[in-house]
């Protein structure tokens, strides 16, 4: 179920706001926030090593690293999950009774956050990497004490870096992980087999790398734009009896990617299991 962002998606109006942990991942909502109207003096950043862009923004106004940081009423945590235990005592300390908490933590579920921080509404995200550049899709799944409001909120938050899809069953975060939060990776390597295919046909590395690199880019680009389903731009593009109906032979063929993909998705459903415990 989607819920659409209010407020045309402006953040100017939303209160104190706390984000532990300013990675890439966190840098990329942070500024994603900022372009649409976050005040930086309503932010209180928490990372043992901060950025530049992030010390800079201490000169603006953000409270970055407080001795002694004051209850807000968001948290957004982007911290990576091995370190979860650890830092939820210090999260505790920003919560109070109601506090939203947005959690990208991989494996992390709603149970393990309700423990730690018992009077929060959690909400559970899985981001991916092309939230850097304002092109990435999360997934998102609400406990039963987010209210509308904050629900709203998160989605506004999360749509900061791209699509938000919501779902209402916890259990699906496992295959959200693997086939979108773990995804980027699968088409980077897609890129770099097209790649080194090309060399061992005889192109130059360069040029090889170049050709990969646009036609993976392009390729999804226009799958974005077009609208249609990738099984009929497959087919646009495929001429029976041509060269790409040759190579589609071996791609789609019983031992071809689609096995392997399946594979793959469910080795990473598997490992997010693991890391929930």
């Amino acid at each position: 179920m989607r819920v659409m962002p209010g407020s045309n998606g402006r953040l100017d109006k939303i209160g104190s706001l706390a984000l532990v942990g300013a990675g890439k991942m966190g840098a990329a909502m942070l500024a994603g926030w900022l372009a649409r109207g976050l005040d930086p003096k309503s932010v209180t950043a928490i990372d043992p090593q901060p950025s530049a862009e992030l010390q800079a923004l201490a000169q603006r106004g953000l409270s970055l690293n407080p001795a002694a940081p004051a209850r807000v009423d968001t948290i957004v945590l982007a911290v990576k999950p091995q370190v979860a235990a650890s830092v939820m005592p210090d999260v505790a300390k920003l919560a109070g009774g109601g506090t939203l908490v947005v959690s990208i933590m991989a494996g992390r579920t709603l149970g393990f956050l309700k423990a730690a921080l018992p009077g929060a509404a959690i909400v559970r995200a899985m981001p991916n990497t092309p939230a850097a550049i304002g092109r990435g899709i999360t997934v998102a799944v609400a406990d039963a004490s987010v209210t509308p409001a904050q629900r709203d909120l998160a989605d506004r938050l999360l749509a900061a870096t791209g699509a938000v899809e919501w779902i209402d069953d916890e259990g699906l975060m496992d295959a959200v992980t693997a086939v979108s939060g773990s995804g980027p990776a699968y088409v980077f390597l897609l890129a770099e087999a097209l790649a080194a295919a090309g060399r061992k046909a005889g192109l130059p590395d360069d040029l090889a790398d170049r050709l990969a690199r646009h036609t993976v880019s392009g390729a999804g680009e226009l799958m974005r734009q077009a609208g249609e389903h990738p099984s009929t731009l497959r087919k646009n593009v495929t001429s029976p009896g041509g060269t790409t109906a040759a190579a589609l032979d071996v791609l789609m063929s019983p031992e071809g990617l689609q096995r392997l993909m399946t594979e793959a998705v469910a080795a990473a459903t598997k490992r997010s299991k693991e890391l929930a415990g």
